[in-house]
């Protein structure tokens, strides 16, 4: 597929993703969301690809939003659709992806941006960056699954208090809530998402994939996460990767997974 939106390379099992709208400060246009979600189904496809790293073009914005333009003149039976289709399609696939995804914010995560970023595995941030979800301000509230994931985060109170006010928040507070995990320079972003990444590149990869099920699991009303442990601690058992782990472990060395 070519890309007229988003930018993509995969070096050493690693999928950098980077939405390149600079001139509209990476809003997130129905086009946009079309390239993310085709770049997500192949990482989940695609046994060479360990991670995903997801980041703005430029340095002053990851995502700055929604193209607001797109849709200022729908109706309430569009509007529904467009969440629908954009939570499904993009932000539910982010977070049930089997890779680990990490979104990198170099710059404003507004809206649609932070809600992208919120659907990621993890957070990293830049110490420039400016986190919010101003949508009350503009008659609605988040659409792509902010209104769940934030309070998932930060929890109820904390979450109400920042949809409701649509007051952006600094990098530092970002961290201080829980909302993302590191704050760094702006130069040091994509390192330390590299480094995380590249830290689980060395685990088991049928293993990464149940913990993301597990653990999302936990979060679900009508699943028993419990239950889901059990089970996927279970199909553990069935792997090479656990023969090879237990046996690396017994042998005193280091394992050599494959992924199967």
């Amino acid at each position: 597929m070519t890309y007229q939106n988003i930018l993509l390379e995969t070096t050493d099992g690693i999928m950098y993703v980077t939405i390149n709208r600079e001139h509209k400060l990476n809003a997130l246009n129905k086009d946009t969301l079309a390239e993310l979600a085709e770049a997500i189904s192949l990482a989940a496809s695609n046994d060479e690809i360990r991670g995903v790293l997801i980041t703005g073009a430029g340095e002053k914005a990851f995502v700055a939003g929604a193209d607001i333009s797109e849709f200022s003149n729908y109706n309430i039976a569009e509007g529904e659709a467009l969440a629908r289709v954009g939570q499904h399609t993009v932000f539910d696939a982010i977070e049930n992806c089997p890779k680990p995804v990490i979104a990198a914010i170099n710059g404003f995560a507004l809206g649609g941006g932070l809600e992208l970023a919120m659907a990621c595995h993890m957070r990293i941030a830049s110490e420039n960056a400016k986190l919010g979800l101003p949508e009350v301000s503009l008659g609605l509230i988040p659409g792509y699954g902010g209104t769940q994931r934030l309070t998932q985060l930060v929890g109820k109170g904390k979450a109400i208090e920042i949809i409701t006010t649509a007051d952006m928040i600094t990098a530092t507070e970002a961290e201080k809530i829980g909302l993302v995990n590191y704050v760094v320079s702006q130069s040091e972003l994509i390192g330390k998402a590299e480094e995380i990444l590249n830290k689980i590149k060395l685990r088991a990869p049928l293993a990464i994939a149940s913990a993301i099920r597990a653990v999302n699991a936990s979060l679900l009303h009508n699943v028993d996460g419990f239950d889901t442990e059990i089970k996927e601690f279970g199909k553990c058992f069935g792997t090479l990767d656990f023969k090879e782990g237990t046996t690396a472990f017994l042998e005193k060395r280091k394992p050599v997974f494959f992924g199967k």
